[in-house]
């Protein structure tokens, strides 16, 4: 089974009313599943007890508010966290970045392309390595928006 097979059965399984699937074809053996109850992250806010119906929908509406974002890679290339081997990275966990702004480098045939924040918000999660190849469509990493976050 190839990356694209693979990363074309996570895309149709992310839009389809499946919550598991599970497949197992020679020696490959993928398992996938979704989570039914939000995760609270690090810049969510932390709920623990709503008293009135007002606060109860106001709580509502500023999680609904939240969009995640997947950045993925338009082509096939090397993955570079930053702009030197001994340079910062241009993005990290939890860092607010604005619409346009460099999240990191893609080298491909040894032209360095730069990908840019589609929107404004607050990195979530990094999913590659630097120096790791990714494919084309690949998540590099996710960005969540919202009112509280797009400062």
């Amino acid at each position: 089974m190839t990356l694209k097979e693979i990363q074309g059965i996570i895309k149709d399984f992310e839009s389809s009313n499946l919550t598991t699937l599970e497949l197992e074809t020679g020696d490959v053996k993928l398992r996938l599943s979704k989570l039914t109850q939000p995760v609270a992250s690090a810049n969510a806010p932390v709920i623990t007890q709503a008293t009135t119906p007002a606060a109860a929908a106001a709580i509502d509406q500023a999680v609904e508010n939240r969009t995640c974002v997947a950045v993925k890679s338009p082509l096939v290339g090397t993955f570079y966290a930053s702009a030197t081997p001994s340079g910062e990275a241009f993005a990290k966990v939890g860092q607010i970045v604005k619409k346009g702004a460099t999240l990191c480098i893609i080298e491909a045939m040894k032209i360095m392309n730069e990908i840019a924040a589609p929107v404004a918000g607050v990195i979530e999660r990094i999913d590659v390595k630097n120096g790791q190849v990714v494919g084309y469509d690949q998540v590099l990493l996710t960005i969540h928006t919202g009112a509280s976050d797009a400062q």
